[in-house]
């Protein structure tokens, strides 16, 4: 009876996915982690979106993307695109080690941020321990690159992209938007990023979060950024925010203490450099909101959904 519980709980946790290669220990907990996720998912959609444009932007397996546009810049019958649309470019959580664009994001956004008038692309990255944080903040500029370099083809309008990330994806996307290396590197600069939401993240400062973080997430971390204090910092969007940065964040949280406080110290500092910051706080704790807030953005009926879809109105109609 024990061995064919285990050999279940083993199966639901790896039906949601991408459990990468780690130690024993950490394989399990990352399982049970993923396994509570799925249980306590809402249900989505009742109609699924349309199936994506799924493009290549590296030669990497997982450096793809898939891109669902709005009908108004679907195409006309001589091949060009009847309209551009503003682009919407999430990135996936996952602890940086794990998590895909096929089971780590809402099912609800491909069909909401289309409807709304937006393109909308959610990459996969390379993975922890294949790849560093650096080339994931990297990947995340290609694939920026790699739409805005066929703006015209896919009907996207290059002055319009928000980037968007859950969990280590908000992190990157926070990396991304104060560090301007990463952009530099693809021929990009912040004056190509209209704004930057960051979902629930908290490695916004690594090295406070390794030292203040959940006991449960200090493996994870040590795995992604290593035990030197410079990497770390180099690595901590609070710690670039001084410079100039994207012109204006919102962050997004539930009740995560660390969370909280690390989104509050990172708009801080981003407001004292010049850039707008706005929040939007949710109910939700632990795992479970964790979760729901990803999962859930652009479900009308979520609290979250409105306040985003305000935010990018104000933002693209500058």
């Amino acid at each position: 009876m024990k061995k064919t519980a285990m050999l279940a709980l083993a199966g639901a946790a790896l039906s949601v996915g991408a459990i990468a290669e780690a130690a024993p220990g950490d394989r399990l907990r990352d399982r049970i982690a993923a396994w509570r996720q799925a249980r306590a998912a809402p249900p989505g959609p009742a109609v699924a979106a349309p199936a994506p444009m799924t493009l290549a932007y590296g030669a990497d397996p997982l450096q793809q993307l898939d891109l669902w546009r709005p009908a108004n810049a679907s195409g006309t019958p001589s091949g060009k695109p009847s309209g551009k649309a503003p682009l919407v470019l999430f990135v996936h959580g996952g602890g940086w080690k794990r998590g895909s664009k096929d089971n780590a994001g809402s099912r609800w956004a491909p069909l909401h941020f289309p409807a709304q008038g937006y393109a909308y692309a959610a990459i996969d990255y390379r993975l922890v321990p294949q790849a560093t944080v650096e080339e994931q903040a990297g990947d995340v500029a290609r694939a920026l690159k790699f739409l805005l370099g066929r703006a015209d083809e896919l009907g996207i309008d290059p002055a319009r992209v928000v980037l968007m990330g859950h969990s280590a994806g908000a992190q990157l996307v926070a990396l991304v938007g104060t560090d301007e290396r990463y952009l530099k590197a693809v021929g990009l600069s912040f004056a190509d990023v209209a704004g930057v939401i960051p979902n629930d993240g908290a490695a916004y400062d690594v090295p406070a979060q390794m030292r203040d973080g959940p006991a449960i997430m200090q493996q994870t971390y040590a795995q992604a950024f290593g035990s030197d204090p410079a990497r770390q910092r180099a690595l901590s969007p609070t710690h670039h925010a001084a410079t100039p940065n994207a012109p204006a964040f919102l962050f997004l949280h539930v009740q995560r203490p660390d969370g909280v406080r690390q989104a509050q110290a990172l708009g801080k500092a981003l407001s004292a450099a010049g850039s707008k910051v706005e929040y939007g706080s949710f109910p939700g704790e632990g795992l479970r909101g964790h979760g729901e807030i990803n999962r859930q953005l652009g479900n009308p009926d979520y609290a979250a959904t409105p306040l985003v879809d305000a935010w990018l109105k104000r933002i693209f109609a500058r």
